[in-house]
């Protein structure tokens, strides 16, 4: 059977789903979870063919392109086709927006020439094009382009497109490259699906593989050997399938997950910015930009396609928000996993640095870089975090990633599915003590009003649920009079544990220059200060609390900075061992990015000067060390079992336009390596939307906060965080789902609903 043929068999036809619908009456792939999918096979009313099949229907559906380029006129483009997905071309749409239409003034705008959108052919495949340039969203766009590549045979690699992925028994064509024939001899996720209803049939043995027909994504820079695995880089490698597997990939592919799709991220996890150097950005980039990548595009927000996903594994949220997967892996060194799950209205679980191997995954910082899960429910994502596990040892240590061998003092030897809140009690939070973090909930202008305010809402279902509250105050948030202070606050311990080992931070300065905290009366930078208030005999500076300690250091030329991301990235390259790319020099001569400014830093970072005193590191490990300990002194002196706060207070920006000016985003679970878990706490209905002025001097253009609230047409999703100290997944697990099974906020998008015939 040809490639061709082998495709549209599997792309089941509206006829053949409606089929399958009158089978099973009572399963449905709308918020499918783990448990409804194998209850479904061991029933008889689906086949684990069926769910794959269904959804590669909704991908087909869903994953094209959301975003139109934005030009100088508004000129419409001709028509351009890209990549093989979903078992079609991706079309790009042919209408662009004006400049004019999204920046006010822009006659008047004297700064360099914006990188005004256009579509050029790819590197990876010169028959094919991309979106470079600026982008916009498009209103109701119907897709959301949140899966980069589908395991699908034919169109799974760019290497082995086609006929050289053509199924075992049939001849590869004669110019097929060397590599594709043991390519091909690995089933897709149809064929995969298939073998499993011929092995177990109605009697799948989910002991042993607990994810069984689970279809999964997984954030682009995991390995696979069986999908194209380039990070989301257009780059040609002589293979573009990785070697051998990621170890995740490997450990979910054991458990019985479908390897379905890599999701979308922000390339390269972000990349990392610009180091600085030779070259200069000579076309900036107007506007948000979003999770993009310059292989697949740019992922947009199912609950408003004009929207961001939040980076960088904004594929994954964007996938299981609008139900393209039933779970998929993001990764995090900030707030990858935190701000997409928060943005997407769906589950995060992030457990603590060291639990889940990065083994096979491109990173940005490899003390901080951690793998994540994202799903619609804290049961299957807690599932699958039990399902990574080392099914020899019952371990999570992997050889491949040294920080694992930290699992061996922080991993629960029993299954943490065993630590959910059984939702038949009226009271599971009973003696327990949660600690409202308010200086996460500060609101610095009123976009952050509907996020805090909701939030703030919501610790009353905790009070219900039997949670005793307790919170840390801040100057610049109301004490709640119903809530008791913590008699020892984190300002205390940052006080008692910050002059001996960071001591550093007392002397950092601000942009012109003086001193950033002071003590009216004190040398902060004394040792009579410092041994003064770690006894708590000299007042400690009201700006230094928890939020600023895990925010990033002043900009020195004594700090050197920019060696994680290269030094990562290098070993990366020399350890898969591609033919064609293989180091910094050779991926970008067979690399194109989607702007200026990404050709510009990428180029930096190839020439990057090492210097291995690497003080930005040093002071990354030591502040962890620090706040760790100071976290968990509040929590034992207050007697806490769990912290709670927004996971982020600002709303998802319009792609193309400007982003909050004022947002913040709090990377606490990454600077301290602990765990955390997201939930969906409720709807935002109104906004104060950023505007974009002109600078006086014309030259730029600035993002100013609104001043208006306006009604959202569509109201966009946030999350509530639960958080702790290392080891703590069990008791957060807890809490978190007992507050999911109270209130039940997740909500399908309305935009993507069933598909037709859909079972």
């Amino acid at each position: 059977m040809s490639v061709r043929a082998t495709v549209h068999t599997f792309l089941l036809s509206a006829a053949a789903l409606c089929a399958v619908g009158a089978q099973a009456a009572d399963f449905h792939i709308q918020e499918a979870t783990i448990d409804s999918i194998q209850s479904g096979i061991r029933s008889g009313e689906v086949t684990c063919s069926q769910v794959v099949q269904a959804y590669v229907a909704r991908a087909r559906a869903y994953n094209g392109m959301c975003t139109k380029l934005i030009t100088a006129d508004g000129a419409k483009l001709p028509a351009a086709a890209g990549t093989m997905r979903n078992g079609a071309p991706l079309k790009f749409p042919t209408e662009t927006v004006a400049v004019s239409k999204l920046f006010p003034d822009f006659d008047k705008y004297t700064g360099l020439p914006p990188d005004f959108g256009y579509m050029e052919s790819t590197m990876s495949d010169p028959t094919v094009k991309q979106q470079h340039g600026m982008v916009a969203g498009i209103p109701n766009a119907g897709q959301v382009n949140a899966l980069e590549s589908l395991n699908i045979r034919g169109e799974r690699s760019v290497t082995c497109k086609g006929k050289f992925d053509a199924a075992p028994g049939t001849a590869l064509p004669k110019d097929a490259p060397a590599e594709c024939e043991k390519f091909r001899q690995q089933p897709d996720a149809l064929e995969y699906a298939a073998d499993l209803d011929k092995k177990y049939g109605k009697n799948p043995d989910t002991k042993a593989m607990p994810l069984y027909c689970t279809p999964m994504s997984f954030k682009a820079v995991y390995d696979a050997k069986d999908i194209r695995s380039t990070g989301g880089g257009d780059v040609n490698y002589a293979m573009d399938a990785a070697p051998i597997d990621s170890t995740l990939v490997s450990r979910m592919r054991a458990a019985g997950a479908i390897i379905y799709a890599h999701a979308h991220n922000s390339e390269y996890n972000g990349g990392s910015g610009d180091p600085g150097g030779a070259a200069t950005v000579q076309h900036p980039y107007l506007g948000a930009g979003g999770a993009r990548e310059s292989w697949g595009g740019t992922t947009c927000n199912p609950y408003d396609t004009e929207r961001e996903t939040g980076g960088s594994s904004g594929g994954s949220g964007a996938s299981v928000a609008a139900n393209l997967v039933v779970c998929s892996i993001c990764e995090t060194t900030g707030g990858s996993c935190r701000n997409p799950a928060n943005l997407n209205g769906v589950v995060n679980v992030v457990p603590t640095k060291g639990t889940i191997s990065y083994g096979g995954g491109i990173g940005a910082n490899p003390y901080q870089d951690r793998p994540g899960i994202l799903c619609r429910t804290v049961k299957d994502a807690t599932t699958v975090l039990d399902a990574f596990r080392d099914q020899k040892t019952g371990k999570y240590f992997d050889a491949r990633d040294p920080y694992t061998a930290l699992s061996h003092l922080t991993a629960s030897k029993t299954p943490y599915v065993n630590a959910l809140s059984d939702p038949s009690k009226s009271k599971p939070l009973a003696g327990m003590r949660i600690g409202v973090v308010r200086e996460f909930m500060v609101k610095f202008d009123h976009s952050d009003d509907a996020v805090s305010d909701g939030v703030n809402k919501e610790l009353q279902v905790l009070r219900d649920l039997g949670a005793e509250l307790v919170e840390a105050t801040d100057p610049q948030y109301a004490d709640d009079p119903y809530i008791p202070n913590m008699a020892f606050s984190f300002e205390d311990a940052l006080a008692e544990i910050i002059p001996f080992h960071l001591p550093e931070v007392l002397s950092w300065k601000k942009e012109d220059g003086t001193p950033e905290f002071t003590v009216p009366g004190f040398d902060v930078t004394s040792r009579d200060y410092l041994v003064s208030a770690s006894l708590h005999k000299a007042p400690w500076p009201a700006n230094l609390n928890l939020r600023r300690i895990i925010g990033n250091p002043p900009a020195t030329p004594d700090v050197v900075s920019g060696y994680t991301f290269s030094f990562q990235f290098a070993q990366y390259l020399m350890e898969r061992g591609d033919k064609r790319v293989h180091d910094w020099a050779t991926l970008n001569a067979n690399a194109k990015y989607y702007n200026d400014v990404r050709n510009t830093a990428m180029k930096n970072w190839e020439n990057k000067a090492i210097d291995i005193r690497t003080d930005a590191v040093t002071f990354t490990m030591k502040r962890r060390d620090a706040v760790r300990m100071a976290v968990m002194k509040v929590m034992e002196q207050n007697k806490i079992d769990v912290f709670v706060n927004p996971s982020a207070t600002a709303l998802a920006a319009k792609l193309g336009g400007p982003a909050e000016p004022g947002r913040k985003s709090y990377g606490y679970g990454a600077a301290l390596g602990i765990p955390e878990v997201f939930v969906p706490a409720g709807f935002a209905e109104t906004a104060y939307e950023p505007k974009f002025v002109l600078s006086k001097d014309g030259k730029k253009y600035e993002a100013v906060t609104g001043t208006e609230a306006k009604k959202l047409t569509s109201p966009l999703p946030f999350n509530i965080g639960f958080w702790a100290a290392p080891g703590d997944e069990s008791t957060i697990l807890k809490v978190a789902s007992a507050y999911e099974a109270a209130t039940h906020h997740r909500k399908a998008p309305a935009g993507f609903g069933p598909v037709k015939g859909e079972i």
